[in-house]
């Protein structure tokens, strides 16, 4: 069995209509999304033996705050391919991975995070989580996979368990979508 985690970067910020996208920083907003999703992320207890992620501005600064905030250092493995990446592309780079490590991190963007947990986790019905994600996997989410698989080579549609999910607001309901920046 391979565990997959998914977290989507933190809400970015819009005011600089001049900014590229992959150059957007994290609004306040997203800064406290990203700090609160830190903490949960270490307290959940699964030790993420690698994590890849999109070297995007909003993607690097939301795991600078999220480990910060649960006081942890980590390696991370900066993929520019991760970058609004779709499914397809997601799961191959998983294939790709060397040493075969049990868990995987990745941290990136959407649509591509919900549709690896679209693709992996079959739509039979039989996980609640996965109809959560069908309204939104909305920023600063965090969602982990139970694939049955040895190896990520062999990863494959409809294999995975969807086990936890967690958004910002069911941590804290002022970072919820009511909430205002």
């Amino acid at each position: 069995m391979k565990t997959l985690g998914l977290f989507r970067h933190a809400k970015s910020d819009w005011k600089d209509a001049r900014a590229r996208d992959f150059d957007r920083p994290l609004n306040e907003r997203g800064r406290k999304g990203a700090a609160v999703m830190g903490k949960h992320i270490i307290e959940h207890g699964i030790k993420w033996e690698r994590i890849l992620a999109s070297p995007a501005a909003r993607v690097t600064q939301t795991i600078e705050v999220a480990m910060d905030a649960a006081n942890v250092k980590a390696p991370v493995r900066w993929d520019r391919r991760i970058y609004l990446a779709s499914s397809p592309t997601l799961i191959e780079i998983l294939r790709e991975q060397e040493g075969d490590p049990a868990s995987i991190l990745m941290v990136g963007h959407n649509p591509g995070l919900e549709d690896v947990i679209f693709d992996l986790v079959p739509d039979d019905g039989s996980s609640p989580l996965r109809d959560i994600v069908e309204e939104k996997f909305p920023t600063a989410a965090y969602a982990v996979l139970e694939l049955d698989c040895d190896s990520w080579a062999d990863i494959a549609e409809g294999q995975a368990r969807l086990v936890h999910l967690v958004r910002p607001r069911d941590l804290d309901p002022l970072l919820g979508p009511e909430a205002v920046d």
